[in-house]
């Protein structure tokens, strides 16, 4: 087993560390990164993306914990992107915003 095929069944198992190894491999455009999102395609079609965005202090974060809270209620399960696209590196920084949202982040069914 490659180790692209082991990398892409432990996303589908949920695996927590694999699936950020593989959003390592997109955001950092790795040539295995479409291969990837290929692979991954069929078990994303039932997925909603959801995109927030506002000005500093309108709310994001908090109305972030209660969508989170709502879709958990519903026994799904939850992946939360934040990007920064003011980031003078990259233009789009990824996020970890755990303290905003505290009382979601160590809910193992929230990514």
């Amino acid at each position: 087993m490659t180790d692209l095929s082991r990398l892409i069944d432990g996303v589908r198992a949920g695996e927590r560390r694999l699936v950020a190894r593989a959003l390592s491999l997109v955001e950092n455009d790795h040539p295995d990164a479409e291969t990837l999102l290929t692979a991954l395609h069929d078990r994303t079609l039932a997925a909603h993306r959801l995109g927030l965005t506002g000005p500093p202090g309108a709310g994001k974060s908090t109305l972030t914990t209660q969508l989170i809270k709502a879709y958990r209620a519903e026994g799904k399960t939850v992946g939360v992107l934040a990007v920064d696209p003011t980031s003078p590196f990259t233009g789009g920084a990824l996020l970890g915003d755990r303290v905003r949202m505290g009382e979601v982040w160590a809910d193992r069914g929230v990514f």
